[in-house]
């Protein structure tokens, strides 16, 4: 059983090692594509930091309650900017994609603030669970501003 677990983990791993380099790596290191053996040592890093990223991972979760809680507190953390930019996209189809990028950006970092500063301040610390409405409502009401600040690009001639 115990091999088998390593097995998956390790498959796991190799993915996500894999897909790293194919969307990050020759993206934006255009002439990779032409240097396998340099794809692949790059593929071993990714693997290894998605490893240490994992064994993190598993650290933070032993101070949290249960599993349950653990995976909450981070969906927390890193959901609500993305809701906030589908709830753009579904509502708001004048909002164009850089204001709501920027949006997503402030709104993930505002997320991010008021969660350590509750750790910081235990005192002052909201439930976990209320960052997904302040997120998702920040990105909203960010890309709605910047939409109005940002400068309008002319129509091309038809």
């Amino acid at each position: 059983m115990f091999a088998s677990a390593l097995s998956s983990k390790a498959g796991e791993l190799n993915a996500l090692g894999t897909t790293s380099t194919i969307d990050l790596w020759r993206t934006f290191r255009p002439l990779a594509a032409h240097d396998e053996a340099r794809n692949v040592r790059a593929a071993k890093v990714f693997t290894a930091f998605w490893g240490l990223f994992a064994i993190a991972f598993a650290l933070f979760v032993s101070f949290a309650e249960n599993l349950i809680e653990a995976l909450n507190i981070v969906a927390s953390i890193f959901y609500p900017a993305l809701l906030g930019v589908f709830v753009v996209a579904f509502f708001l189809k004048h909002v164009k994609g850089t204001a709501v990028f920027w949006a997503a950006v402030a709104a993930q970092t505002v997320v991010i603030a008021i969660f350590f500063l509750g750790k910081a301040y235990p005192a002052r610390e909201i439930g976990y669970l209320w960052l997904n409405p302040i997120g998702c409502f920040t990105c909203v009401l960010f890309a709605l501003i910047l939409q109005a600040a940002l400068p309008q690009r002319a129509s091309p001639p038809t």
